[in-house]
C-alpha cells in the first residue's frame, strides 16, 4: 500500500482539480483550486527541501525563477492593463501554477525514486476523466441532461480541453504497457486505457489534440527504444477504439447537437454496451499478450523485422494519403495551397460540430489571431496587460462572436505581454529545455566540457559527442514525461488549454519533475557511464539510476552537515534526516510567500461575494448595502464590477451626484473598456430622462456612449441587432435617444 498510496494521491489531487475547477472560468470554484494548489504545493515543496540532503544540486533552480519572474510580470501588469480586475485573477492562477511546478522540482529533488508515482498518478487521473466524460454520453438523461452538443465536453465544459487530456494520458499508457518492470496487470490494463482514450479523444471531436497526440506518439517512439511493445498498446487501443468511433459516428442521436433528450439517451445505452465490450476484449488482449510476449526482449533479428513491418505499412499508408490527396480535383499543390488559406484566412467558414470537422482545416482561431497581433500592434513593449486581449480585441473585431482567449500561447502572451512577455517565456523555455535534456538526454549526446590547456595542445576540442546510456527504467519514464509536456505544449501553442487547471497542472508536475531531478549519471574523465559500469570499490559521483532518500550517501551527507543542522531527526523509511538552517529558511519563505499569494488570489472572489450581498440587502437596508458595497471595492480596488455595484447603492439612496463620480471612478480607472463608458452613458441618459441633467446629461450620454462604440464598434452591429441581442438593441436604441435629446441644446448653442 505504502507503494500505491503516493501515485493514488498525485490521481485524487488531479481529479479532484479537473472536477471542481472545469474549464477555470468560474471565480469561485477557480479560487478554491488556486488557494489550494498554492498553499498545498508550498507545503509539499517545504517538508521535500528540509527531507533533501543539503549535498543535492539546486536541479532546477533557474526554470522555477523564471517562471516565478513571469508571474511578477502578470502580477505588474495590472499598473497598466486594460482590464485590471481579470489580469489581477491571471496573476492567481500564475502563482498557483509556479507553486505546482515548483513542489514538482522540490519532490524530484528529494524522492527522485517515486517517478513511477508521477506517471501513474496522470494515468489513473486521465483514465477517470475520460471515463466520466464517455459516461456522459452513455448516460446523458442521468449526468448530463442540459448538454445539447453531440461533442464530448465533460467534466471541463470544453471538448478540446477533454481532448488534451485523453492525448496526454495515451502517452502514460504507451509506457505503461510497453515496460518491462511492474505489475503484469497494471501493465495490461493499459491496453483498455488507451482504448478509453482514443475513444475519449475522437468523440471530443478535438483536431488540436490529435495533432498534438500525434507529434507526442512520433517523439516517444523516435525517443524510447520499446518501439514494438508501444506499438502493440497504441494499435490494439485503435482497433478497439475504431469500432465504437465507427458506430457513434454513423448515428445522428450520437453524432448531431440539439437531438431529444430521449433519443440521445436510448443511442447512449448502445453505445455503453459496445464501450463495455470493448474494454473487456482489450484485457483479454492485454493480459494475452503479456503472457505470451514475456518480460524478455525478442530477438535483434525478429524485432527488426517487426519494425520494418511496421515502417512498410506507416509508408504505404502515408503514400495512399498523398496519392488520394493528389487525385482529387484539386490536385496536390492546390490542395496544400486551399489548405494554409483555410487555416489562415479570418473569414473562412467554420466546420460544424460534426465528426467531419476532424478533417476539416478552417477553423476560427485565423480571426482571433489576427485581433491578437493588432492589440500587439497598439501595445508592442508591455501589451495590453494580462487576460486584457478578451478587452483590447473589441475595437478591432469584426464579428460579433464573444471570446476570451486568443486560442495560441504565443499570440495571447504578444497581445498581453508583448515583446518582454514573450522574451521571458523563451527564456524559460530554453531553460527547462536545457534542463529536461540533463534528465532524459534524448539525444544520447552531450556538449563536452572545455579541456585543460595540456588535452588542448594534444588535439582535443569541445564539442556535441555521441554519450550514450542505457536505457533504466526512470529514463525510459522521463522520457515518456517529456513526450507528455510536448503534448501539452503543441497543443498550447493552438489553443487555450494553458488556462484549464485540469490539463495544466499534468504538464507543470511531469515538467517540475524534469527540471529538478537532474542528471542520471554525471561526467566521468572519459565521458558518461552508467553507474552499474563503475568499478567496485572507485569513489564515483554518479548517481544511481534509482536513488533512494536517506541511503548512505544521505546519512553521510547529513552528518556532515550536522553542525549546521538545526534539529536532526529518523524518518520511516528515510533514514536520519538531519536539516540545514538554509533548507529551513526556504521552507519557511515558501509558506509566507504561499500565504500571501493565496491572500491576494482569494480578493477578487471576496469583493464579488460583497458585491451580491449589496445587492441582497438593497430592498432591505441601503446603509448596510452600502456598507458591504464598500468592502466590495476595498478588497478588489481594481474592479469596475464592485464600482459599478456601489454606484447602483448610492443611486437607490438617493444621492445620484455621488453614484455618478463612483462612475466616472470606473471610467479613469479602466479607461480602454467600452462597459465602462456604457454604463456611465446610461446612467447619465437615466438622469436626463428624469430631468435631473436635462440636454446637458444628454449630450455628456452621447458622448459616453459614443465612446463606448468606438471602443466596441461591433456593440451595435445590424447582425446583432437582428438576431435579437438584448445588449446591442440597448446600447442602439440608447445612442439614438441621446442624440436626439441633445440636438435642441445642440442648435440652441449653434444659435
Amino acid at each position: 500500500m505504502a507503494a500505491w498510496l503516493p501515485a493514488l494521491l498525485i490521481a485524487a489531487v488531479l481529479c479532484w482539480v479537473a472536477f471542481l475547477a472545469k474549464g477555470g472560468l468560474n471565480l469561485a470554484h477557480l479560487t478554491t483550486v488556486e488557494i489550494a494548489l498554492t498553499i498545498g504545493s508550498a507545503v509539499v515543496a517545504g517538508v521535500a527541501v528540509l527531507l533533501t540532503p543539503a549535498a543535492t544540486p539546486a536541479h532546477g533552480a533557474w526554470s522555477l525563477g523564471l517562471l516565478i519572474a513571469l508571474c511578477g510580470l502578470t502580477a505588474a501588469s495590472i499598473v497598466w492593463s486594460v482590464q485590471p480586475d481579470n489580469s489581477w485573477q491571471d496573476a492567481g492562477r500564475m502563482f498557483a501554477f509556479g507553486a505546482v511546478f515548483g513542489a514538482a522540482i522540490a519532490l524530484a529533488r528529494a524522492a527522485p525514486a517515486r517517478w513511477p508515482a508521477v506517471l501513474g498518478g496522470v494515468i489513473l487521473a486521465a483514465a477517470i476523466v475520460c471515463g466520466w466524460a464517455v459516461l456522459t454520453k452513455v448516460f446523458p438523461d442521468q449526468l448530463d441532461a442540459h448538454d445539447v452538443y453531440a461533442r464530448l465536453r465533460a467534466p471541463y465544459s470544453y471538448w478540446n480541453a477533454i481532448g488534451l487530456t485523453a492525448a496526454m494520458g495515451a502517452i502514460g499508457c504507451l509506457w505503461l504497457g510497453s515496460r518491462r518492470a511492474g505489475h503484469a496487470l497494471l501493465s495490461a490494463l493499459a491496453y483498455p486505457a488507451m482504448g478509453l482514450t482514443l475513444l475519449t479523444l475522437m468523440l471530443a471531436y478535438s483536431r488540436g489534440a490529435l495533432a498534438a497526440l500525434v507529434v507526442g506518439l512520433v517523439l516517444w517512439f523516435c525517443l524510447v527504444p520499446l518501439r514494438l511493445r508501444g506499438a502493440a498498446v497504441l494499435l490494439s487501443g485503435a482497433a478497439g477504439a475504431a469500432g465504437v468511433v465507427a458506430f457513434a459516428f454513423t448515428r445522428h442521436a450520437l453524432a448531431s447537437d440539439n437531438v431529444a433528450l430521449d433519443i440521445r439517451t436510448s443511442a447512449g445505452h448502445q453505445l455503453g454496451a459496445l464501450v463495455a465490450a470493448m474494454l473487456l476484449l482489450l484485457t483479454i488482449a492485454g493480459l494475452a499478450i503479456g503472457f505470451f510476449g514475456g518480460r524478455r526482449p525478442h530477438p535483434p533479428a525478429i524485432r527488426r523485422r517487426a519494425g520494418a513491418i511496421l515502417l512498410s505499412v506507416l509508408a504505404l499508408a502515408l503514400l495512399g494519403l498523398v496519392g488520394a490527396v493528389a487525385a482529387s480535383h484539386r490536385g496536390l499543390g492546390g490542395s496544400v495551397s486551399h489548405a494554409f488559406n483555410s487555416l489562415t484566412d479570418p473569414h473562412a467558414p467554420v466546420p460544424p460540430n460534426t465528426p467531419g470537422r476532424l478533417t476539416a482545416i478552417a477553423s476560427v482561431r485565423a480571426r482571433y489571431w489576427n485581433e491578437a497581433l493588432k492589440v500587439f500592434q497598439a501595445h508592442p513593449a508591455l501589451g495590453s496587460g494580462a487576460e486584457g486581449y478578451a478587452t483590447a480585441r473589441l475595437r478591432y473585431r469584426t464579428e460579433t462572436l464573444e471570446v476570451r482567449h486568443a486560442h495560441g500561447y504565443v499570440v495571447q502572451t504578444l497581445a498581453d505581454l508583448g515583446l518582454v512577455g514573450l522574451a521571458l517565456t523563451l527564456a524559460l523555455l530554453l531553460c527547462w529545455m536545457a534542463a529536461s535534456g540533463r534528465s532524459t538526454h534524448p539525444f544520447n549526446r552531450r556538449w563536452s566540457a572545455w579541456p585543460t590547456p595540456a588535452s588542448w595542445r594534444a588535439g582535443a576540442r569541445p564539442g556535441w559527442r555521441r554519450a550514450p546510456l542505457p536505457y533504466t527504467h526512470e529514463r525510459i519514464g522521463l522520457l515518456t514525461m517529456l513526450a507528455l509536456v510536448v503534448v501539452f505544449g503543441i497543443h498550447s501553442l493552438v489553443d487555450w488549454t494553458w488556462y484549464v487547471p485540469g490539463d495544466a497542472c499534468v504538464a507543470l508536475l511531469c515538467a517540475g519533475w524534469l527540471a529538478g531531478r537532474g542528471e542520471l549519471t554525471e561526467a566521468g574523465r572519459d565521458g558518461y557511464e552508467p553507474a552499474a559500469e563503475a568499478p567496485r570499490g572507485r569513489r564515483t559521483r554518479t548517481r544511481e539510476a534509482t536513488p533512494r532518500l536517506g541511503g548512505r550517501d544521505g546519512r553521510a551527507s547529513a552528518e556532515a552537515g550536522a553542525s549546521r543542522a538545526p534539529l536532526r531527526m529518523t524518518l520511516p523509511g528515510l533514514g536520519q534526516v538531519s536539516p540545514s538552517w538554509r533548507s529551513a529558511a526556504v521552507a519557511c519563505a515558501a509558506m509566507i510567500a504561499a500565504l500571501l499569494a493565496g491572500w491576494a488570489q482569494w480578493q477578487p472572489q471576496r469583493s464579488a461575494d460583497a458585491s451580491q450581498r449589496a445587492l441582497a440587502l438593497l430592498a432591505r437596508d441601503a446603509s448596510d448595502a452600502e456598507v458591504a458595497a464598500r468592502a466590495a471595492v476595498a478588497r478588489d480596488p481594481v474592479s469596475a464590477q464592485a464600482l459599478f455595484t456601489l454606484a447602483t447603492v448610492q443611486r437607490a439612496g438617493g444621492r445620484p451626484a455621488i453614484a455618478r463620480a463612483t462612475l466616472q471612478r470606473a471610467v479613469r480607472l479602466q479607461p480602454s473598456n467600452p462597459q465602462t463608458w456604457l454604463t456611465l452613458g446610461e446612467f447619465d441618459l437615466a438622469q436626463a430622462r428624469a430631468g435631473s441633467l436635462g440636454a446637458a446629461g444628454a449630450q455628456a450620454a452621447l458622448h459616453e456612449i459614443g465612446a463606448a462604440i468606438y471602443l466596441n464598434p461591433e456593440l451595435i452591429a445590424p447582425e446583432a441587432i437582428a438576431s435579437g441581442n438584448r445588449e446591442a438593441i440597448t446600447a442602439q436604441n440608447d445612442y439614438v435617444e441621446a442624440l436626439r435629446a441633445s440636438m435642441p441644446a445642440a442648435a440652441a448653442g449653434g444659435g
